[in-house]
């Protein structure tokens, strides 16, 4: 996988502390330790794109990029969201079930549905209308 590949899988804010931290090191001293300034930098972004996604970019210790992370916020840095959340639900007999879905968006959108003696609807798109960007 080339450079530019990979590069374009990523957000941009990781991408520049990526090339960042390449040039860093192609003209690092043998030895040398990351400067403070570039773990700053890491920090930053784990906590918009996660801790496990930001280490492995910039190949970097997992466990020292969180406690650095969550140590330069107020609050934890949280894991990456799930692209994908599987709701299960008991089979019914005779189509009578009732059923409460509370979702809670990252930017503070809330939707509550009671669904009552009909099957569940396509949560997905329902979900996505929450957690989707704002404005959109």
């Amino acid at each position: 996988m080339t450079m530019t590949t990979k590069l374009s899988t990523i957000p941009v804010d990781l991408q520049g502390v990526y090339r960042e931290f390449e040039r860093w090191r192609r003209t690092r001293p043998v030895g040398a330790c990351i400067p403070a300034a570039l773990w700053a930098s890491a920090a930053a972004v784990a906590c918009r794109h996660g801790i496990t996604r930001t280490a492995r970019t910039l190949h970097l210790e997992q466990r020292k990029l969180k406690a650095l992370a969550t140590a330069a916020t107020s609050t934890p840095c949280a894991q990456a969201p799930p692209s994908f959340v599987e709701l299960l639900t008991p089979q019914s007999t005779g189509g009578g079930g009732e059923c409460t879905v509370e979702i809670e968006g990252p930017h503070g959108g809330r939707l509550r549905m009671q669904f009552r003696g009909m099957p569940l609807p396509d949560l997905v798109a329902l979900s996505r209308a929450v957690w989707g960007p704002p404005g959109a």
